[in-house]
């Protein structure tokens, strides 16, 4: 592969992944806290305790879409639907290119049976990931196991 194509390919890639960012710094120390804490109860399986924290986390910082996401995630793994259909929302208005809110919101939506809608989620996915991500793999592999159950 020639040098020229190699470097315009890094750049692309580079460019990539500043215009969609994963993660945001919380605006302040409270919220950083809240939110380091969050994430842990996250990772641990503690939903109620990833709720509460995560909660005080957007009181002190409303403007942070990964905040709403892993509420929305949280709600979600706590059965607790509608409330991950707000978050996940909210995170997506805040930043409608945020992978994690369409995965999320798209295996909210099988959660109901509405397959459609998910379909949709995933379609915005493909438009946003310029090279494979993880969100899309695993939207794609939820519906292909919705559908399966559903004998589709």
């Amino acid at each position: 592969m020639p040098k020229s194509l190699l470097a315009a390919l890094s750049l692309i890639c580079a460019f990539a992944a500043r215009a969609d960012p994963t993660e945001e710094e919380p605006a302040s120390a409270a919220a950083d806290s809240s939110y380091v804490a969050g994430k842990r109860a996250v990772d641990a399986g503690e939903w109620h305790d990833a709720i509460r924290l995560l909660s005080k986390a957007a009181l002190q910082d409303d403007r942070n879409p990964d905040i709403q996401n892993l509420l929305g995630y949280a709600h979600r793994n706590a059965g607790e639907v509608g409330a991950a259909f707000k978050h996940d929302g909210a995170a997506l208005l805040l930043n409608p290119r945020h992978r994690g809110a369409q995965e999320y919101i798209g295996e909210a939506y099988l959660m109901i049976g509405n397959l459609p809608k998910a379909e949709e989620h995933l379609a915005d996915l493909e438009k946003i990931c310029l090279v494979p991500c993880d969100e899309l793999e695993d939207l794609k592999r939820a519906i292909a196991d919705y559908q399966r159950r559903r004998g589709r």
